[in-house]
């Protein structure tokens, strides 16, 4: 056999209906639609009416939330970083941070940041330097001799303090409020 005696088996591929091309075709004048009505013009869009009752994508409650600006992070597993060591791509004995991810191939964008989990094995003592990191990958990487530090996010502490003196006077108008209509209660 060669590449040009190539075909698929009979029946595998259907050419497409074309649609109004005459009476002869079968498919001709209103192109299998009928007559009138709302689905025989084109831009339609009824995929959620049901009759006039309501749809259920009206019935059934909202659940959760969509984050407007979520935060994309690199996420490196502690059993890949282990594969790169071993293949010789990741040198254990300098410090691990986001250029040398890259360098290694583990990592093609920092992007918000890089994460790391702890899939996988941990043997070597590495000194690594990330965005975040969880619990257990921050065990598994002590178990193993080495350490994890996270780098602090771009948020100012300036800005952390203005927040946090907001949300305390917040609390502070709320358990107002709370002992006034307690107050006007026992009167």
């Amino acid at each position: 056999m060669q590449l040009n005696q190539l075909r698929d088996k009979p029946g595998a591929t259907k050419e497409r209906t074309r649609v109004g091309r005459g009476p002869g075709s079968g498919k001709g004048k209103t192109a299998g639609r009928g007559h009138k009505g709302q689905k025989s013009r084109t831009g339609v869009s009824i995929r959620g009416f049901e009759g006039g009752q309501m749809p259920i994508y009206r019935r059934l409650p909202k659940r959760g939330f969509n984050v407007l600006n979520p935060k994309e992070l690199a996420v490196v597993n502690i059993g890949r970083l282990q594969k790169l060591v071993d293949a010789g791509r990741l040198d254990a004995s300098k410090p691990v941070d986001g250029p040398a991810l890259e360098a290694a191939g583990m990592v093609r964008q920092r992007r918000d940041g890089i994460r790391l989990l702890a899939s996988g094995e941990l043997k070597s003592k590495l000194a690594i330097t990330v965005d975040h990191a969880s619990a257990a990958a921050i065990a598994a990487v002590e178990k193993a001799g080495g350490t994890v530090t996270i780098v602090a996010s771009k948020v100012s502490s300036e800005d952390v303090d203005a927040n946090k003196a907001k949300a305390d006077k917040r609390a502070a108008k709320k358990t107002g409020k709370s002992t006034t209509k307690a107050g006007k209660d026992s009167e």
